[in-house]
């Protein structure tokens, strides 16, 4: 059976204009699944809605890194609760990480009866089928099993015109002992090169200015292929496709950041000189209990190699404060990282326990209190860096793609091929082209410019 035009059929007899909501939570890559899932529903003949309230169709997309996405999700549920006394025809559908944990999918089963059914992060090609059900019984259902996976589900659609994102590989076997990830998501995956570069091409011929390669661990990519092909080929190729338009990519890993993938960002005008490399520790001791597979010194040699390759090049980081085990002396560690590296941005969380990962079963000696005051230490010397590093940039000019208006009337809002946010005075018109901008003023958070005429 073709459930997706099935489902045409019957949805277009229920309503003469059906509606699909989705929320999609956590990563860029589990927001690019929800985008995916969006486009197929959209070619069955729904129409998308941001009011919850009014839609045929519900789909709430989780996440579970850390344990207060998990709850934010939950209360989310919860509240569809509402929504279905009012429209008791409303289809409701709960998917993604958390769903692929078979106890939480049963939690919810059982909990919240007004879901009609979830499904996993594998079952994203079965959606059509458990749709279809919903629409013609009345019973729950969960799918949940694992499925190879071809990536012939996957479908483009971005809610953005400008950026697009473009998965290139699904999974992780790093294990990282704080991470649930390679339990939710499962092992490696890479896509063809051939299907990803016609991925771009697509994007690029109908406009887009900036693709965003996504992986849980991009640039261990092309691994599983046969034969291997590197991530540093990839885009390679990527970056000789002809348009005007830049490529970024994340999440990479240190253990990964090899010198040759370093030199072809390097050699490229069209890959962003901003790479995101995360930490999570400057302390040797917490890295090898994180099973991160590399030490301050190797991460802080790369550091040194890509500032001498790259010298304008920004890099940001992730940081896990109050890991388990984590002394005073071990927190030291990632302040001296962090005042070494010079990083532009950090992305900091407190240590949330995740249940399944070997981190769970670490004892953790540290009170909130204590990693709550290192998380405000950390926070306190960034502004300061932030501050630093910033104020370099006035007097110089930088190219920005403007994706969208500021906060602050008057001003539009983008960001440099460096990564950094940048405001200028400006009408919409400049909205969805690269610009040259001055830098006129500093903050510790963003630039601000005047765009040039040229």
């Amino acid at each position: 059976m073709n459930y997706a035009e099935t489902i045409k059929e019957i949805v277009t007899r229920i309503s003469p204009s059906p509606t699909v909501y989705v929320h999609s939570f956590g990563c860029r890559l589990n927001v690019s699944d929800g985008n995916s899932l969006l486009g197929k529903i959209l070619d069955m003949g729904f129409a998308e809605t941001e009011d919850v309230n009014s839609a045929s169709l519900i789909i709430i997309n989780t996440c579970a890194v850390r344990e207060n996405a998990e709850k934010k999700v939950y209360g989310v549920i919860g509240e569809l609760k509402h929504v279905k006394e009012k429209n008791p025809d409303v289809i409701i559908a709960v998917c993604g990480c958390m769903t692929q944990e078979k106890h939480v999918a049963e939690f919810i089963k059982n909990t919240y009866r007004h879901v009609d059914f979830c499904f996993g992060t594998f079952a994203y090609k079965k959606f059509p089928e458990l749709l279809y059900n919903a629409l013609t019984k009345n019973e729950f259902q969960c799918d949940n099993n694992e499925y190879p996976n071809d990536f012939s589900d996957f479908n483009l659609y971005q809610k953005s015109v400008i950026k697009a994102d473009v998965p290139i590989m699904y999974g992780c076997d790093n294990y990282c002992s704080y991470c649930i990830v390679p339990y939710v998501r499962g092992r490696e995956r890479s896509r063809e090169v051939s299907d990803i570069l016609s991925d771009i091409r697509t994007l690029t011929d109908n406009g887009f200015k900036e693709i965003l390669l996504l992986g849980q661990n991009v640039n261990s990519y092309g691994n599983t292929l046969k034969p291997p092909v590197p991530f540093s080929e990839l885009l390679k190729q990527a970056a000789e496709i002809p348009g005007d338009f830049k490529i970024r990519f994340m999440s990479p890993h240190p253990k990964d950041m090899r010198k040759d993938l370093i030199d072809i960002i390097a050699e490229y005008p069209k890959l962003c000189k901003s790479i995101h490399l995360p930490l999570q520790s400057g302390s040797n001791r917490i890295l090898e209990l994180m099973n991160r597979q590399y030490t301050a010194e190797t991460y802080m040699e790369i550091v040194k190699y890509i500032r001498k390759k790259m010298p304008r090049c920004t890099i940001s980081t992730d940081i896990i404060v109050g890991f388990p085990g984590e002394t005073e002396y071990d927190f030291e560690e990632t302040l001296r990282i962090i005042k070494e590296a010079h990083f532009y941005n950090i992305f900091s969380f407190i240590y949330s326990k995740r249940t399944g990962t070997k981190a769970a079963d670490l004892p953790d000696y540290a009170t909130a209190v204590e990693k709550t005051s290192r998380m405000t230490r950390m926070l306190t010397l960034q502004r300061e860096i932030a501050t630093e590093t910033y104020a370099e940039y006035v007097e110089k000019t930088l190219t920005v793609l403007f994706d969208g208006s500021s906060k602050t009337e008057g001003l539009i809002a983008g960001k440099s091929d460096e990564g950094i946010i940048v405001e200028a005075p400006g009408t919409f018109d400049k909205i969805g082209e690269y610009r040259k901008v001055r830098i006129t003023k500093s903050h510790n958070w963003a630039l601000e410019g005047v765009i040039l005429n040229f």
